[in-house]
């Protein structure tokens, strides 16, 4: 099985539960992505979601949600988020590997900017989180490829 699919958007924050802010390049580092709060040793260094899925949730909420605002560190175009599954991996330029580590997570609540504006947010069922295998760029518009486990 292999899949492309394009880097819509990156975004970085320096605060966790923060909407992130996109940025047209960015170094990833063993840790994550360079500058960004959830960078560091442990198995969600960084965030994937679906542009499909933030213009659905916009048109249904009614609101303006942008890429990064539900805290996500790559915005993807092309794919259906729901076939990255945990043990299969994404490879990028520049030597860039990143391993799917798990899908969904629990909901920052009130603490959340997107939360307090709508009330819900799609993190717990559509974000996908990874871990660097290797690290490389990223610019806005690159391709990655989904691929088996090694």
């Amino acid at each position: 099985m292999s899949k492309k699919f394009k880097v819509f958007s990156l975004n970085i924050s320096p605060e966790k539960g923060t909407e992130k802010v996109p940025v047209e390049s960015v170094e990833v580092s063993s840790a994550g992505f360079k500058d960004d709060a959830h960078s560091g040793n442990w198995h969600r260094q960084i965030s994937l979601l679906d542009q499909e899925s933030v213009v659905e949730f916009a048109e249904r909420s009614g609101i303006a949600i942008k890429p990064g605002d539900f805290g996500e560190n790559i915005t993807t175009e092309g794919i259906d988020i729901t076939i990255l599954l945990p043990g299969l991996l994404i490879s990028g330029p520049d030597g860039l590997r990143l391993e799917v580590t798990q899908v969904g997570k629990e909901c920052h609540g009130d603490d959340c900017t997107i939360y307090q504006k709508v009330g819900k947010c799609i993190m717990p069922k559509r974000g996908v989180f990874c871990r660097v295998i290797s690290p490389g760029h990223l610019h806005r518009g690159d391709i990655l490829e989904l691929t088996e486990t090694e």
